[in-house]
């Protein structure tokens, strides 16, 4: 018996990274922080642990509301907090897309926009990225609702200029949704086209820079009608307790964000010039993963489950663009080195010699 809509019967659901059971690997497959987050955020869950649980939370999070915007310099009237911008990406779906409307996206990118648009029966409009995973010249598709941007892009990390992106505001008819999830790592942001364009919905999530991906919590940040509209779509009590502290207490140590973020760019660098040294071709990331597209005499996914075997995990797509590559989390000095022992291991007498200074 077939109780599901066609386009749910169908379609398939989106892919996570492995979760491996136990302990004793090296996980670098789910762009998780390496770095624990704020004594602060601990110490307020723990505080918040308590008889309070039984009663609901606040339905707009209006606390954690009001500091995300005093930390961007926005009004408390242009966020809206979710349960992790997957959370709000489904909002934005749900607002905007119905039977029939077209969403755009470049490809590859994460591949949970193009689950969201089949959940709604629209239809997805990808556009190849170019080798450089630079802007697609046609990018702008007539009658889209919806344009996505990660930007950094997952999963090559690349980024696209603001200003190339304020262009594609002004020649989208429909929300341009730019997804900075992981523009911490990175040396610019979009934040100022929110007030520049009225139809650019900003998102970002604490799970990667504030090190919180087991909370579950992100904000949009966008015009104030836009985020009026969002909220008629939202669940009723979509941030719990214990997430709305957690971010009080996270955006209230910025300055620990940032230093763990700045160690993470400096262990990238130290990365990516390790793979180009062992024969990969590493693509400019300004994220905390890189993509390494393998050397022509090593097979991209025989290299991932040899990794996995020896308890390595990284993350490898069985899709066109991207089935020569690998992509790897940054991790702490010392995941990063077991890495790239495996990886000398694997590659073999074949492979360049790293360079010795």
């Amino acid at each position: 018996m077939n109780l599901f809509r066609p386009n749910i019967q169908k379609m398939t659901g989106y892919t996570p990274g492995k979760q491996p059971k136990g302990g004793g690997f090296v996980k670098l497959n789910t762009n998780e922080n390496p770095y624990p987050p704020s004594p602060k955020v601990i110490a307020a869950i723990k505080h918040a642990a308590c008889e309070t649980l039984r009663l609901y939370p606040d339905p707009l999070a209006t606390a954690a509301r009001e500091k995300a915007a005093a930390v961007l310099g926005v009004k408390p009237a242009q966020v809206l907090m979710g349960n992790g911008s997957d959370d709000l990406l489904t909002m934005i779906i749900r607002a905007f897309v119905g039977p029939g409307d077209k969403v755009a996206f470049p490809y590859p990118t994460y591949s949970l926009y193009d689950v969201l648009v089949k959940i709604q029966d629209g239809i997805s409009c990808p556009v190849d990225f170019p080798e450089d995973y630079s802007l697609p010249n046609n990018i702008v598709v007539k009658g889209a609702k919806v344009t996505f941007i990660a930007n950094p892009n997952a999963p090559s990390g690349t980024m696209i200029h603001a200003s190339e992106l304020s262009d594609l505001a002004e020649r989208v008819s429909g929300a341009l949704v730019i997804d900075e999830a992981y523009v911490d790592f990175a040396d610019f942001n979009c934040l100022h086209l929110v007030n520049r364009h009225p139809n650019v919905i900003l998102l970002r999530t604490l799970s990667k820079s504030y090190s919180l991906a087991g909370i579950r919590s992100g904000f949009a940040v966008s015009t104030e009608e836009i985020i009026a509209g969002l909220m008629k779509v939202k669940d009723s009590y979509n941030v719990d307790r214990l997430g709305m502290v957690a971010t009080l207490a996270a955006l209230d140590d910025v300055k620990r964000m940032r230093r763990n973020a700045e160690k993470i760019k400096a262990s990238r660098s130290c990365l990516t010039e390790a793979l180009v040294n062992l024969g990969f071709a590493v693509y400019p990331s300004e994220s905390n993963f890189v993509l390494a597209k393998c050397p022509r005499w090593l097979d991209a996914e025989a290299t991932y489950e040899d990794l996995e075997r020896r308890r390595i995990l990284v993350r490898y797509f069985k899709q066109r663009m991207v089935d020569d590559c690998l992509r790897i989390t940054v991790g702490t000095p010392r995941e990063i080195n077991a890495l790239l022992k495996a990886l000398a291991e694997i590659t073999g007498p074949f492979a360049p010699k790293p360079s010795r200074k």
